[in-house]
């Protein structure tokens, strides 16, 4: 199969797959259905001589269906390759640049992988008592002093199963720190510029969002986060370096503020990955952090999950925390080293059992991979590859805030919306034609027609180039032939979706018969 290529017949740098060929002969791709027939099947187990129980005996009548579902019938031959031919129509982090702003896809150590799929790790129960998963209680008290060291607090839980989770725990950890001090307060102070979980959570958590605008530089407008400031705030929600990419300069400042009337500051931890070994969150006067470590710390993002969002919090708010959680025991040889403890004033479980076990079993071999020095050297080249594309496109694509940046940088497509009609949606989608992953568009919302792009540490110069050379492309054939923009993408297996029209008349549900 060749290369696709840019309208100007040149072959696209892209890093990528954009499309998957058809069968041989130009066919269309058969469905899994129309492979289908009666009495076929990509199983065969041993008859073993043991009468079967009819699902009846064992599953009440009405909670059988009236008839089986609609599988399609195949042999295990069509079935391996109708499956393969879809992935190889899937763009991932391991097929190429996967340049999503505000949300850290980078590759990936396959070590990490193998790590998590040993047996003493995977063929243990969950419910086993702490004396029979002593290694695993070790893990991940080791993992959790670990993330304090790396944010700066004193205790952390290892329950929320992703960032959102980890949110909505934070919000609840400040709830119940306010109310046994005999207060409750009702306001949460978000950026307008937050991330969009963000305000989610908040109201998630019974609290009624107050949003403070940017100032020209692209941070938290002090003037106006003073005039929201009140004996009811019950805290900020803030990322630093921001969902701009830029640090808040102001962040000393911010946290006096907010404590001088009684509040307490939420440090979302998408963005972590830019300040890794440099700064921590503790240090700039955080009391509760959260960690995606499917972002940072390499464990599996996209796709559903799994993930983990671990919440560490400061001294004073660690007898709150979620339990039971993993400790170490005052054991004298005899017994066992570790175990489970409740905090005082536990705000309860907020996860089953202890958390995504295996993906923070991924995270701790990635710090232990990468060490002190390795987990600050992640930051300095995702920072150093995010000033090298703001530089190399600046004068490709407005930049809003043209200073230097962190781990990523926002560009717009709003002069050429204005002089060619072409908006950042089209630029997005001519992007999957070169063989790259769209970056992040229409976000944040404060900046018009955005581009968000964040290269982390784990692309080449190699591929930086490529990915500014076909973005510099995409705005050449803007300029010249914007209708053809408007077409993309024409290389994949589907092509421009009527997104307003799916919204209207969305179809949900699918009939195989």
């Amino acid at each position: 199969m060749s290369r696709p290529t840019v309208d100007d017949g040149t072959v696209p740098p892209g890093g990528g797959q954009a499309g998957s060929a058809p069968l041989l002969g130009g066919a269309p791709e058969p469905t899994i259905f129309e492979l289908s027939h009666p009495g076929r099947s990509a199983w065969s187990f041993r008859t073993t001589g043991i009468p079967e129980t009819p699902l009846a005996d064992l599953i009440p009548a009405d909670q059988l269906r009236p008839e089986p579902p609609a599988l399609a019938e195949v042999s295990e031959r069509d079935l391996v390759a109708h499956v393969t031919r879809l992935t190889h129509r899937q763009f991932s982090v391991d097929l190429g640049a996967y340049p999503l702003g505000s949300c850290t896809m980078k590759y990936n150590p396959k070590v990490c992988d193998t790590v998590a799929s040993l047996p003493g790790l995977t063929a243990v129960h969950p419910s086993a008592p702490a004396s029979l998963t002593q290694g695993w209680l070790a893990l991940l008290v080791e993992l959790e002093e670990a993330l304090c060291a790396v944010t700066g607090m004193a205790a952390a839980t290892l329950q929320p199963a992703a960032g959102a989770a980890g949110e909505l725990t934070g919000l609840l950890l400040m709830r119940a720190w306010h109310r046994s001090r005999g207060e409750d307060r009702h306001k949460v102070i978000i950026p307008d510029s937050a991330h969009g979980t963000n305000p989610a959570s908040v109201t998630l958590g019974g609290y009624e969002v107050v949003t403070v605008p940017s100032d020209p530089r692209g941070c938290v407008d002090m003037r106006a986060l003073r005039t929201v400031l009140d004996g009811d705030v019950a805290g900020i929600m803030l990322t630093n370096p921001n969902t701009l990419g830029l640090f808040e300069e102001d962040i000393a400042e911010i946290a006096s503020a907010v404590h001088e009337v009684g509040g307490l500051l939420y440090y979302d931890g998408a963005n972590l990955n830019a300040i890794l070994g440099i700064v921590r969150p503790g240090d700039m006067g955080f009391d509760v952090v959260h960690l995606n470590l499917h972002k940072t710390f390499a464990t599996p993002h996209g796709g559903g999950g799994p993930g983990a969002g671990p919440v560490a919090v400061s001294e004073r708010l660690a007898p709150f925390l979620p339990g039971p959680r993993p400790v170490r025991l005052d054991g004298d040889g005899l017994e066992p080293s570790y175990g489970w403890a409740v905090p005082d004033q536990s705000i309860g479980r907020m996860h089953s059992w202890h958390g995504n076990a295996l993906v923070l079993a991924r995270a701790l071999a990635y710090i232990l991979l990468h060490g002190r020095d390795g987990l600050r050297q992640v930051a300095e080249v995702a920072v150093l590859n995010a000033n090298w594309i703001r530089h190399r496109l600046s004068g490709t694509y407005d930049v809003p805030f043209d200073r230097p940046c962190m781990h990523e940088v926002v560009l717009s497509v709003r002069d050429l919306r204005r002089e060619h009609g072409v908006r950042a949606m089209d630029v997005a989608k001519a992007m999957l034609d070169t063989g790259f992953h769209a970056p992040t568009v229409s976000f944040p919302l404060i900046v018009e027609e955005a581009l968000m792009i964040e290269p982390t540490e784990t692309e080449s110069p190699q591929t930086l180039a490529s990915l500014a050379t076909a973005l510099e492309a995409i705005a050449a054939q803007a300029r010249r032939d914007p209708d053809a923009l408007h077409a993309a993408p024409r290389t994949t297996p589907v092509g421009r979706v009527d997104e307003a029209r799916a919204a209207r008349r969305l179809i949900a549900t699918f009939d195989a018969r």
